[in-house]
């Protein structure tokens, strides 16, 4: 069920087009839906390791971005959520895959690149889309693994 998030698009249209590989729209006080993976060398991120994407996630909470929703998969992550302020979302999404990337080469012996250099964003455009995109993040271990019972790497999990 959903929160009391309504982090919706602006009115106005997109005012700026971010490119890399992938066209990356940015509009200021926009909601975003971002996903991203390992790199296809990688081996799949262990609990420890989960754990440190969670954590670096939610760790500017408030302050750089809101959170509405997010889950660490064992080779991907989506996140549901809205850049605060003057904070931009590649700068964002930067500091959270080069200070995971650095801790698990680090502490968890990974060697090379982590994750894939792109990255996918939406902005979301309406209530039905926030919705649809809530309901997808907090279901994904379940689509993957139908008989779990719990997932801790999911927010909010309950």
């Amino acid at each position: 069920m959903m929160r009391e998030h309504r982090l919706l698009a602006p009115p106005q249209l997109m005012d700026e087009l971010y490119r890399r590989k992938l066209p990356h729209w940015r509009s200021e006080g926009a909601t975003y839906f971002v996903t991203w993976r390992l790199a296809s060398e990688q081996s799949r991120l262990a609990p420890p390791e989960r754990d440190l994407v969670a954590a670096a996630v939610r760790a500017f909470d408030g302050q750089r971005y809101r959170l509405a929703a997010w889950v660490v998969m064992d080779d991907h992550v989506h996140i549901l959520l809205t850049p605060l302020g003057t904070w931009r979302l590649q700068s964002i999404l930067h500091s959270w895959k080069s200070f995971t990337a650095n801790q698990m080469q680090r502490a968890h012996s990974r060697a090379g690149r982590v994750w894939q250099d792109e990255s996918f964003d939406r902005i979301v455009r309406d209530e039905d889309e926030l919705e649809q995109k809530f309901n997808y993040i907090l279901g994904n271990p379940w689509r993957r693994w139908p008989s779990l019972d719990g997932y801790a790497w999911v927010w909010p999990s309950d």
